[in-house]
């Protein structure tokens, strides 16, 4: 019998990319114990390939694994442009996926914010999330962060934060009680997803914030050539991003071991710490 285009979708990430992403994805989901039975966890679909593939792994994982947990499959529409939206409505049918769609103003609400915008846009969209999952009944949201995302966190708040941090694979939520957050791709690395994508012929959403496609329009009006999708190459992140391909030239575990290195922190040759809300210096101890 001939495979329907989302069966064949899903062979793909339990055969063809086992190695890639269902092993990794299957090991942070065992290893951090993300998710128990009873839960009811709302995947959060922002129409990218990452919340996508994430999507049909929680249904493969619920379907074929031993736990049982509910999942419902949240798209936040914070004021897409139609196209934007049709494309995500259109790849969770031929994923059948059965979104559930929230309906906001946040991109309306952030076009006049002069600071940080993307930062404000984030924080936003993320409690607007929170709230429709917990009005569901959900008591976990999942995310569609990867390996990379969690290097170049790490890498980024080091360069430009001046502080030692890095994206957790679970936490729990400080304004919804009860809640948690998950990050079941945190080992699937980007460049496995693109070839998912690409081995399918699938084409998702890159960036589809009003913010880059203003810029966009102001760069094209003063005769510059420019796709809305390549303003995320000025950021900080595709700045760590090109910094990190340029010293796995000489170094290919170097992502490896900056992800090690958040679970190798020896306190005791740190100049200084923060632990539950408070902060400690070396000199606290030194001669004891």
């Amino acid at each position: 019998m001939m495979k329907t285009p989302c069966q064949r979708i899903e062979s793909s990430i339990i055969k063809k990319f086992r190695k890639e992403i269902w092993r990794p994805f299957v090991r942070a989901m065992q290893e951090y114990r993300m998710v128990k039975d009873g839960d009811r966890v709302a995947v959060c679909i922002s129409g990218g390939k990452d919340s996508m593939l994430l999507a049909k792994c929680m249904q493969e994982i619920r379907r074929h694994g031993n736990v049982d947990f509910d999942l419902e499959f949240l798209v936040m529409d914070p004021g897409y442009h139609p196209d934007n939206r049709k494309m995500i409505e259109e790849n969770a049918r031929l994923m059948e996926i059965p979104v559930r769609i929230l309906e906001s103003d946040i991109f309306e609400a952030v076009t006049d914010v002069k600071d940080n915008p993307c930062y404000l846009c984030a924080r936003m969209r993320r409690g607007f999330l929170y709230a429709g999952a917990s009005r569901l009944g959900c008591n976990k949201i999942a995310l569609g962060h990867h390996f990379n995302d969690v290097v170049e966190t790490t890498l980024m708040g080091m360069l430009y934060g001046g502080q030692f941090n890095t994206m957790m694979p679970k936490l729990h939520s400080t304004n919804f009680q009860g809640m948690e957050l998950i990050r079941p791709l945190y080992y699937v690395r980007e460049e496995d997803i693109l070839a998912w994508k690409d081995f399918n012929g699938l084409r998702f959403l890159q960036c589809a914030c009003r913010f880059t496609e203003q810029i966009a329009r102001e760069r094209e009006a003063a005769g510059e050539k420019v796709d809305a999708a390549d303003i995320v190459h000025t950021s900080k992140r595709q700045e760590v991003k090109e910094l990190i391909a340029s010293l796995k030239k000489n170094n290919p575990g170097v992502e490896n071991n900056i992800l090690k290195s958040a679970e190798n922190v020896n306190l005791d040759i740190c100049l200084g710490y923060v632990s539950g809300g408070v902060r400690h210096h070396f000199m606290e101890r030194y001669g004891e």
